[in-house]
């Protein structure tokens, strides 16, 4: 008897596909791209400064996509709005409708008062429509005085520290969504939120030094030793914080030996061997994490520091994406008799496809090429 013939014929279908793990992809980079530009403000870390307002843009993105995924999961998405007007305060899966919106709110605020002085200024130099359409984006403010770029700074702060928990909770409560499913041994635990923040962290901040590495050598940015050495510490932090959390995780339930790590390891050795172990584990997690360290903690390395980043921030990115795969199909592989492993292959067409997920992964780049085409992605001499 094989393994397959252990699960149950109705739960064949996997209910959460391909499409449903791009979503907590998308939100950890939203959150940890956003946490770039909060830091600066609230802690005024110059070492940021170079970037700090390209990472606004990049969380701005990918915040505009974050909910395709799901749109494209639900059976009927032209009901998803109900979720706002027939709240259900006991179900986690309906409190994403006001985390979101909420979030985007906040975002949007925070884009009109970091480039409101920008905006005045191509609405005193444009003619004709796009005057009128400066002149909408200003909202009626064009006063541009030094006394009005301090309040700006004041307001860019408050909402800044208003962010970081917002931006947490965007990406934390799929965690806590995930963590509090006691039916299923490789979802439930209570660290589940705090991995979800700290890789959301992590994802955000690998995708920023990427872009800013290319964006740095096409001369769209300005290069900064001391900007990219304090974004891979920072980096170095939320990777250390992934790897105590996941590692307590499954060194608990190795400690603890239960029927759950029984099955938990037959699913390691087996249908997560490559995508937990050899990918996430081995290349995402100890090699990256290792060549991050030397780049850190060995000055030698100054001359190929670039090349390492980038190495190291791809890595950092697959080793998230596989998390959130693992995590998402994975727990998924679980038959509900607790002897069977169930399989998954992602059809390549359709509507919860690669196809549709190769193109929601895209989309977000699209947007911040259109979006900077029209704002600068560098900071303003005001914000010196």
């Amino acid at each position: 008897m094989t393994f397959s013939e252990f699960v149950f014929p109705n739960e064949r279908e996997f209910v959460w596909t391909l499409i449903v793990a791009v979503y907590p992809f998308l939100s950890g980079i939203v959150a940890g791209s956003f946490v770039i530009f909060a830091v600066y403000h609230v802690f005024r870390i110059e070492e940021l400064r170079p970037v700090f307002r390209f990472a606004l843009l990049v969380s701005f993105s990918f915040s505009l996509c974050i909910g395709l995924p799901l749109q494209l999961h639900l059976g009927h998405p032209e009901r998803s709005w109900l979720v706002l007007v027939i709240p259900n305060f006991n179900s986690v899966m309906s409190g994403f409708g006001y985390i979101y919106n909420f979030y985007l709110l906040l975002m949007l605020v925070t884009l009109w008062l970091s480039y409101r002085v920008d905006i005045i200024h191509n609405y005193k130099k444009s003619s004709g429509v796009m005057k009128t359409i400066w002149s909408a984006c200003a909202l009626g403010v064009y006063d541009d005085s030094p006394e009005s770029r301090k309040i700006d700074a004041w307001y860019l702060r408050g909402v800044s520290i208003v962010g970081f928990p917002i931006a947490f909770i965007l990406t934390g409560y799929v965690g806590f969504l995930f963590g509090s499913l006691k039916s299923n041994p490789w979802w439930s635990s209570p660290l589940m939120p705090q991995i979800f923040i700290l890789s959301a962290i992590q994802s955000g901040l690998a995708l920023v030094i990427l872009l800013y590495l290319y964006l740095g050598y096409k001369g769209y940015l300005e290069k900064s030793f001391d900007c990219l050495k304090k974004l891979a510490t920072y980096l170095w932090w939320a990777m250390l914080g992934v790897i105590i959390s996941e590692g307590l995780e499954i060194l608990y339930l190795f400690y603890e030996s239960t029927h759950a790590w029984q099955v938990i390891s037959g699913l390691l050795s087996t249908k997560l061997w490559t995508t937990f172990v050899v990918a996430q584990v081995g290349i995402g997690i100890v090699f990256a994490f290792t060549v991050l360290t030397l780049m850190l903690f060995f000055q030698k390395f100054v001359k190929t520091y670039a090349t390492m980043g980038a190495v190291v921030a791809v890595l950092s990115l697959l080793e998230v994406a596989l998390m959130r795969w693992n995590i998402v199909i994975g727990g998924q592989q679980l038959s509900k008799s607790m002897v069977g492993f169930r399989e998954y292959v992602p059809p390549l067409i359709g509507k919860e496809s690669v196809a549709s997920a190769v193109v929601i992964l895209i989309l977000p780049f699209v947007l911040l090429f259109a979006i900077s085409r029209f704002v600068t992605i560098k900071p303003s001499l005001e914000e010196s």
